[in-house]
């Protein structure tokens, strides 16, 4: 079972980061005004994680893939890492969706 781990930017934002059993970042989230949005977010995460159809999947100006989970109103919630192929970003898809449900909150704002 991963975990998120939220956090205070320097700006003083609030965001988080969906963190797999390995340690490794499968999600990061957008800056959020206010703790409690950040928390919204999270909970928009678990909701939407395993919905196929709220993932987006896209190429960067690199040639290197990744995803974004959106919202059911489309909002992006969480943008994943850089991908080598299409397997292992669909790889990193799964683990969203089977991390994200059940994972803990490791709160680590100010």
């Amino acid at each position: 079972m991963g975990k998120f781990v939220m956090s205070t930017r320097k700006n003083g934002e609030s965001q988080f980061v969906l963190v797999a059993d390995n340690g490794q970042t499968i999600l990061s989230s957008e800056g959020y005004s206010s703790k409690a949005a950040c928390e919204n977010g999270v909970a928009s995460v678990r909701k939407n994680a395993t919905e196929d159809g709220r993932y987006e999947m896209l190429t960067a100006s690199n040639g290197k893939l990744y995803f974004n989970l959106k919202a059911s109103n489309g909002q992006v919630i969480g943008t994943s890492q850089m991908y080598e192929s299409e397997e292992t970003r669909s790889i990193g898809m799964a683990s969203v969706k089977n991390n994200a449900p059940e994972a803990t909150v490791d709160d680590q704002t100010a």
